[in-house]
């Protein structure tokens, strides 16, 4: 993320006031025409609603620059579509109904990692909760992981927070690829793999002390007593969460239940919340997915986004449980039209909701001044990078005025 450079003399009369504004941290004086990057620590959003709010976000997207085989990941192509085929407007072809507005991208890429949580932190969002496939190095599976530690490891910068959303349904591929593991092996291999590299991270969400774990499902392991073999291997059990509607088969072990998107009454579901310990809200700006398109399958239901309004009412419900918690569906799941972050199709504008939700005090402007960034580092020569990196520095400290005048300057440049 960080890229060191000379600058030319002209860019530094243009920065001069940026320059003049970190001399005060500085030991001593610094010679004419030299620039030194001041580091700052993250400070926190103020936020009027105390709900902790989190994005789930996918770590599985390859871009062609990115990739080890010059190929497009499997998640902007599906069987259909073709990235490297544009319109008479450079609009790339992929398996969405939706275009981010940075245009397809690897999840790794660190410009685009360092955009996407800025992006959050100005919304109020506390932290993610990573789509995780587990500890092999099977299918995409290690490409997923990598792409997420690449994520985690660009968090605490910007004072963000994560946990791990387990996808069970991997352990079939798994025995079915590696012989000598049991299913029950399999998961406790990657129990073990995410108390070693993950729980004691000091930006890991920790509920009551304890490390949260949430599963998508489950979907391979039904019985209590296979959930509490498979956490007999760590130190400490998890603040272990399920799907609504799936404690059943794994209470007492889980903890409570999260929402997620699908076609049954919010209302519903948010009159279990007293019946855990946990309960985990959800809300969702619609759903749309290209799997029929995409040669996936005959797809599932819909949802209208209503142009935004479906976000601001499921986020509105949320409100009104007055739920400790809440998860974003989704940051980015493009395959399923449920992303968050900016699109073609609708600009800031669900980022907006959260920001209304979560109560900050930024707007609109400081979202489009993040994308001003982002573009910069995409289109600025190496030796002005150096600026950016101060601009973001910057904008982790809650110093967006002066990032905002970084980015002006290299901007007029």
């Amino acid at each position: 993320m960080i890229r060191i450079g000379f600058v030319t003399f002209q860019v530094m009369v243009l920065l001069i006031g940026a320059s003049v504004l970190v001399a005060c941290e500085k030991e001593e004086e610094e010679k004419p025409g030299t620039f030194s990057l001041v580091k700052y620590e993250p400070v926190k959003v103020l936020k009027t609603n105390s709900t902790e709010t989190w994005a789930h976000i996918m770590p599985w997207f390859v871009s062609s620059e990115f990739s080890s085989n010059g190929n497009w990941g499997i998640h902007w192509t599906m069987n259909t579509m073709n990235p490297e085929k544009t319109d008479e407007n450079g609009k790339r072809q992929i398996a969405s109904h939706f275009y981010p507005l940075t245009g397809p991208y690897a999840s790794n890429d660190p410009d685009i990692i360092e955009y996407q949580i800025l992006l959050m932190k100005y919304s109020g969002i506390d932290g993610v909760l990573i789509d995780w496939y587990g500890s092999t190095d099977f299918n995409d599976y290690k490409i997923n992981r990598d792409n997420s530690e690449a994520i985690i490891n660009a968090l605490d910068e910007a004072g963000l927070k994560f946990a791990i959303v387990y996808e069970d349904r991997t352990i079939q591929e798994v025995v079915k690829k590696d012989a000598s593991l049991t299913r029950i092996d399999a998961a406790i291999n990657d129990m073990l793999y995410l108390e070693e590299n993950y729980f004691s991270n000091p930006s890991y969400i920790q509920i009551d002390g304890k490390p949260l774990l949430l599963v998508f499902g489950p979907v391979e392991f039904h019985q209590p007593s296979e959930w509490e073999e498979i956490f007999s291997v760590l130190s400490e059990d998890p603040c272990f969460v399920v799907l609504n509607g799936k404690s059943n088969e794994t209470s007492p072990i889980s903890s409570g239940e999260y929402i997620w998107v699908d076609e049954g009454s919010l209302d519903n579901k948010y009159g279990n919340l007293d019946k855990f310990d946990l309960f985990i809200g959800g809300a969702y700006p619609g759903f749309l997915d290209f799997y029929k398109e995409g040669g996936w399958g005959k797809g599932y239901f819909t949802i209208d986004h209503k142009q935004g309004d479906t976000f601001k009412e499921t986020l509105q419900k949320a409100k009104n449980a007055n739920t400790d918690y809440l998860q974003l569906i989704t940051w980015n799941d493009y395959g399923e039209g449920t992303m968050i972050e900016p699109t073609e199709e609708f600009g800031f504008t669900l980022l907006e909701h959260v920001q209304d939700f979560t109560g900050v005090s930024y707007t609109l402007n400081e979202l489009e001044y993040i994308f001003n960034f982002y573009e910069l580092r995409k289109n600025l020569k190496q030796d002005d990078q150096k600026f950016l990196d101060q601009a973001f520095y910057y904008f982790v400290s809650l110093q967006s005025e002066k990032a905002v005048h970084i980015i002006d300057s290299m901007q007029t440049h």
